[in-house]
């Protein structure tokens, strides 16, 4: 899930980009979009289910039922605002709330990281936030494809750790226990 203010205008180009691999210069925001992408990451298939959010304090009651069942999130703030910047540790307890938990999977980035004459945030400012939250930070710019389908990746990686952490693998079943419930995880 794409989480960011709504004034992250980039953030918009992060999931078309990821899709179609190119950049849309014509992209009209919405209060949400979904894409669905197949990839292969670290030799394991992958299904990307990708909805991108509006920040808009009215869609607040739709956002977080987004993420009451989204299992990752991108943090999306533009390093040329920095008050997208300030808005991202509210995200971040908002989504800790709603899952009610004290982590959750979760990427910090830096869009438009290709601006660097417009740069209000630097990157140890957004360096410094990911440790203050405890997630991973990176910068992107989808308009010359800097790091974005690295993003998406690294959320997958990150994902994947947390569900084996919650359900660790357990040994090959015996013909006996496989018709007993266990523990199922999905990896997206």
């Amino acid at each position: 899930m794409l989480q960011s203010d709504r004034r992250v205008k980039g953030r918009d180009y992060l999931h078309p980009l990821q899709q179609q691999s190119y950049f849309v210069t014509d992209y009209d925001p919405t209060i949400e979009d979904s894409y669905t992408k197949q990839c292969v990451i670290d030799e394991r298939a992958a299904r990307l289910d990708i909805l991108d959010t509006a920040g808009q304090e009215e869609f607040g009651a739709m956002r977080e039922q987004y993420m009451r069942t989204g299992e990752g999130f991108l943090l999306v703030f533009s390093v040329t605002d920095r008050g997208s910047f300030e808005e991202i540790y509210k995200f971040q307890r908002q989504i800790l709330r709603v899952k009610d938990r004290d982590e959750f999977p979760m990427i910090l980035v830096g869009n438009k990281a290709d601006l660097e004459q417009q740069r209000q945030v630097t990157q140890e400012e957004g360096q410094q936030l990911a440790r203050q939250l405890k997630v991973t930070y990176m910068e992107a710019s989808a308009k010359i494809r800097m790091n974005v389908d690295q993003a998406f990746h690294e959320l997958v990686r990150v994902i994947r750790k947390f569900q084996e952490q919650e359900c660790p693998p357990s040994p090959e079943p015996t013909r006996k226990e496989k018709d007993k419930s266990g523990c199922h995880c999905v990896i997206v």
